[in-house]
Order: structure tokens, then C-alpha cells, then sequence
């Protein structure tokens, strides 16, 4: 006879004394990693035996630290995660925290991967990564989690890396790792190892769907243009004319953004390019200009020959974007209840909110999850490849539901 579900005292969801599959978050503002680490990690054990753990650490922290912490607790065989540049969690978006995302039950299968690179690029890495592939008992649903490296080489290797494993018949998600908008160096973590320039994977299968929304919300300005030059991360030209002078006539850019590479990089944080897929756009972050050469750089690829946009959008189309991911993970489930949510979302699209609208984020995803588990981490770009060409994506959420 299945037992009622009973009210957890340490929280205001209702359990189940066994479930088949839970999903459960703890995060923490604590500015010490002991404290931080404590605090997150204790409802992950009051919920169970976890199979896999996520922890995503701000670089305020030791993240070595937070992972001798909880591999001393749970154990180091399924603990990977990342440093950020913010983290999500049920009530709050913080900077300088730390949340910790754990799944567990029966009816949940895990195995995890990782691959070192090179500062030069991913790609094997995300390859070695995802054969994590090939030790996963397989159920009925399946995905490929990816955290990478967010400062390493054109991260679109990191889809291409990956699906050269996963095929057509996984899908990918996942986020680049941040380090607080430094722009320095980023960590990822495979049980207590602390790597740079590293891919880690969990590929998790359920006996329940899993469910994923993709959504930026960004607008195009104009027509889009024809990509002349361009090579790995940077774009030469648009429409034969040197792309930042393009770029920078099309916004009606100040003179000092015009005149300085710093103001610039500030500036185009909100002002990204949207490359034309078959059934989609997909943003790339504009993360700087050479003004000698007079090229735009961004975090992935722009390929020549392709069509690109010039995007704009305001703090009401994030909260839009939002909440359509959101809602479309849920949607992804075909009607089976949710458990709890994973998030990866854009740092740039942060920026756009500020202090003054963030909490409206956490309400947006608040009202499509209810009081189930979430959490995640503002990222230096996303993974989400479900069909078609591509993957990579900027300034855009990316969620992942389980039934």
C-alpha cells in the first residue's frame, strides 16, 4: 500500500518518505566555505542518498574546499559542478554564493564524465567527457549535462565535441563556467579535482520524461546581413564593411563607447548578434572590439557565409524569455508531475535586470515551478541542443524539467 506524503518540518515541500526520484537544492550567502558549504549542502542530506550533485561555487569561495566538504559527506562518485558568475537557487539569485543540486531514487540513472583540454579548445575534451555515455544503464529518457570551461577557445566545440558522442538521439544541456565577470580564469570540478580548460558530464537517465526550454526573448534590429569574413571568434566583416564599424553605426554609439575598448565591452553586454539557424536564432555575446583591425570578438562562432542579425531587447523581454523556458521544459513533461528543475542561465541577462528587477526573474520561475526544487548558475554562455544544427547559445536560459 503507498504511504501519504509527509510534511518535511526543514521545509515547505511535501515528501515523500521513499520516492522513486527526487530532486532536491540547497544554496547559501555565507562568506565563509565551511559555513557556506554546511548550510547548502544540508537538506541534499535530509533528502536521501544522492546519485548525482551539483555544486556551483562563486570564486569568492574555495571551491577545492566545498568539494572535500561534501565528498567527505556523500562521497566523491557523482560530484561535478563549476565556479560562476551568480547562482539560482528556490528563493534568491545571489552573487557570492553557493548552491548544491542533487538528484537520487531508483528511478534515476547516473554516470559522469570528464575531459581536460587546452587553452586552444574543448572539443575532445567534451568527446572524452560524454563517454560517460557508455557506462550509463540506460531507461526511457535521457540527457547529457555539460559544464565547461567559459574562457577557453570557441565553445561551440564543446556541443560539437559532445554530440560526436551523443548523436541525435541525446540531447545536450549544460552552461560555461564563470568567474564574477573577471574574465580570468574559470573551475570545474570532477569529484575533489579542481581542473582549468576541463569539460564535465553527467549524463543522467529516468523512467520519467525530462522536459527542455530554451528561450532569449531578443529581437532582431533590422534585415539580416551576410557574414564575409569571419574565423573561429572573431567577425571581420558584415556585408563587406568592417564589422564593429557596422555594429557600431547600427546601435548609434556614443563617442566614448566609440573611442574605448573597455566602455565598449560594457556596452555591447546588451547589444548581442543573432546567427540564423533553420528554425531559430541563436545569440552570440559580443565580448569585445579590436579597434585596430576593426572586428567584433564573441564567445563562440559566427560563420562565414551565414546570416546574422544585430539583437536588442529590455529587461521585460528577459523576464518574458523566462518564463517561456521555463514553461516549455514543464511542457517537455507531456503531463507527468514535476520534481524539480535545473537552470543555466545567461550572466549578461543578469546585467540587463540588475539589482532593481532580479527578484522578478526568481518570481517568473517561481510561478511555473510552484514550491518544487530549482537551482543553477549564471553562466558565460549555454548548451542546448535538441535537433537541428547548433547548440551554443548567449544571453538565453536554458532549463531542464524532471519528472
Amino acid at each position: 500500500m503507498p504511504v501519504d506524503p509527509i510534511a518535511d518540518p526543514k521545509s515547505d515541500h511535501i515528501t515523500d518518505p521513499h520516492p522513486e526520484r527526487w530532486i532536491q537544492v540547497g544554496s547559501s550567502i555565507a562568506p565563509d566555505t565551511r559555513e557556506a558549504t554546511a548550510e547548502a549542502l544540508a537538506p541534499i542530506l535530509a533528502a536521501g542518498e544522492p546519485k548525482l550533485v551539483l555544486v556551483f561555487c562563486s570564486p569568492v569561495h574555495d571551491l577545492a574546499q566545498a568539494a572535500a566538504l561534501v565528498a567527505d559527506q556523500i562521497g566523491a562518485s557523482g560530484l561535478i559542478g563549476c565556479s560562476t558568475a551568480g547562482e539560482l537557487a528556490p528563493d534568491r539569485s545571489s552573487g557570492g554564493g553557493l548552491t548544491i543540486w542533487a538528484l537520487g531514487g531508483s528511478g534515476f540513472t547516473v554516470a559522469t564524465g570528464l575531459g581536460q583540454g587546452s587553452a586552444a579548445g574543448l572539443r575532445q575534451a567534451a568527446s572524452d567527457a560524454a563517454h560517460c555515455l557508455d557506462d550509463l544503464r540506460r531507461r526511457a529518457h535521457t540527457v547529457l549535462v555539460l559544464l565547461a570551461d567559459g574562457l577557453c577557445g570557441d565553445q561551440m566545440e564543446v556541443v560539437r565535441g559532445a554530440y560526436d558522442v551523443a548523436g541525435v538521439d541525446v540531447p545536450l544541456v549544460g552552461g560555461c563556467a564563470g568567474d564574477d565577470m573577471a574574465m580570468q580564469s574559470t573551475q570545474q570540478l570532477f569529484g575533489r579535482q579542481v581542473l582549468h580548460n576541463a569539460v564535465v558530464a553527467a549524463a543522467i537517465s529516468s523512467d520519467a520524461p525530462l522536459g527542455i526550454g530554451v528561450s532569449h526573448c531578443w529581437e532582431p534590429l533590422g534585415e539580416p546581413m551576410l557574414v564575409t569574413s569571419s574565423s573561429g571568434n572573431s567577425v571581420s566583416t558584415l556585408e563587406d564593411q568592417p564589422a564593429l564599424d557596422v555594429y557600431l553605426d547600427a546601435f548609434d554609439a556614443p563617442e566614448a563607447v566609440r573611442r574605448d575598448p573597455d566602455l565598449f565591452a560594457n556596452w555591447a553586454t546588451t547589444r548581442p548578434l543573432g546567427i540564423r539557424r533553420r528554425d531559430r536564432i541563436e545569440i552570440r555575446y559580443v565580448s569585445g572590439g579590436d579597434f585596430k583591425t576593426r572586428r567584433l570578438l564573441t564567445i563562440a562562432e559566427v560563420p562565414q557565409g551565414g546570416l546574422a542579425f544585430l539583437m536588442q531587447g529590455d529587461s521585460h523581454s528577459v523576464l518574458e524569455a523566462t518564463h517561456m523556458a521555463c514553461q516549455m521544459a514543464c511542457d517537455g513533461l507531456h503531463g507527468a508531475p514535476l520534481r524539480g528543475m535545473l537552470l543555466f542561465d545567461c550572466v549578461a541577462r543578469r546585467s540587463v535586470l540588475q539589482d532593481a528587477r532580479i527578484h522578478e526573474e526568481i518570481q517568473r520561475i517561481n510561478s511555473v515551478r510552484g514550491d518544487l526544487p530549482v537551482g543553477g548558475f549564471y553562466t558565460y554562455g549555454e548548451i542546448a541542443r535538441t535537433k537541428g544544427a547548433g547548440g551554443f547559445h548567449n544571453q538565453t536560459l536554458v532549463a531542464l524539467a524532471l519528472a
